[in-house]
């Protein structure tokens, strides 16, 4: 963490930043992130602080994102383009490096694939990826399964939000990012190993 960034600090610049209800999600996520790491050897620290982070710029407008893009040469693909929602995933991550000066290379990746998943995901980034899947506030549809099975198996937990997601946009009409693709293709083949 930056040397002159406390949490009550961080806390402070997310009052800021977000609306009540996605600065509880990151408390709720922060905490989730390290009850996982906790339970599966991952670093509780930083995982708290990636839980407390992911959604820095949610609530920015979307001229925000794109001025961050423009200012840090960020160059979006074409379904990143057309899904907003994916923005601040990708905004939050330069956000905190750049802006807040937390230059975790791990941590920021999982800030940065929050949202898609991707191939090769660190501990770190795998538990924020089902924090925020699974942190107290939710209530969508399954959110039980996936809390059962984040409490068993890691890996379990994971090809089923990755399945979850994948559903979900195509039920949609949605694209898929190749990312989650490539994301759940590494963790199926690697399960039947």
């Amino acid at each position: 963490m930056s040397d002159n960034l406390s949490y009550e600090a961080l806390k402070e610049i997310l009052q800021k930043r977000l609306n009540e209800k996605r600065y509880f999600h990151s408390l709720c996520v922060a905490d989730e992130a390290k009850r996982l790491a906790e339970k599966y050897g991952g670093d509780a620290e930083k995982c708290y602080l990636a839980g407390l982070l992911h959604d820095i710029t949610k609530n920015a407008p979307n001229e925000e994102h794109l001025q961050i893009f423009e200012t840090f040469g960020i160059m979006l693909n074409e379904i990143e383009k057309n899904a907003k929602k994916l923005w601040h995933a990708i905004s939050g991550s330069a956000y905190i490096k750049f802006i807040l000066g937390i230059e975790d290379d791990e941590l920021l990746d999982a800030v940065r694939y929050h949202t898609t998943a991707k191939e090769n995901m660190s501990l770190t980034a795998k538990i924020l990826y089902l924090a925020d899947f699974t942190s107290r506030d939710r209530d969508y549809e399954d959110v039980d399964e996936i809390r059962r099975l984040v409490d068993i198996s890691l890996d379990d937990a994971f090809i089923y939000a990755l399945k979850y997601s994948i559903a979900d946009l195509v039920g949609q009409s949605r694209a898929v990012h190749p990312d989650t693709l490539a994301a759940y293709n590494e963790t199926v083949l690697n399960m039947k190993l």
